[in-house]
């Protein structure tokens, strides 16, 4: 599952896949759809699982910029570290988990009753709404 959310934790996109491929692949289809949408945004905060340079490009040719901690690789003498900026940005990710908290609120969303995905990511959309409509 993999949720886009604003800056202040309010969820703006939602998609569902399988488990087996890496989350990396699955940033981009997330973007496309829900890019309309977050026009003005000019960040995207994700955790280490986003750190790829074929990704930073990417979203860079979007218009992003990426912020996500780097890994460490074995081939690296130094380690990389995130600049002072964008560290403050990262800082401010709770607010995107606090999202991932109103979520588990739902009994439905815990527990995957459904057989069908569709129906599944209908209940997401639908608490997605839910959401929003209790923040705002």
């Amino acid at each position: 599952m993999m949720l886009l959310t604003e800056a202040n934790g309010l969820p703006v996109g939602v998609q569902l896949h399988s488990a087996s491929p890496a989350e990396v692949k699955l940033i981009r289809p997330l973007l496309r759809c829900c890019r309309r949408k977050t026009s003005r945004s000019k960040r995207l905060v994700y955790d280490k699982a986003a750190d790829s340079a074929q990704l930073r490009e990417q979203i860079r040719w979007h218009g992003l910029r990426l912020i996500a901690p780097y890994r460490r690789r074995r081939n690296e003498t130094r380690a990389r570290r995130l600049l002072a900026r964008d560290q403050a940005y990262y800082k401010l990710r709770y607010q995107v988990e606090r999202c991932f908290a109103w979520m588990t609120h739902f009994r439905r969303l815990n527990v995957r009753w459904e057989y069908h995905w569709h129906l599944f990511e209908g209940f997401w959309q639908l608490a997605c709404m839910f959401t929003i409509l209790k923040r705002l």
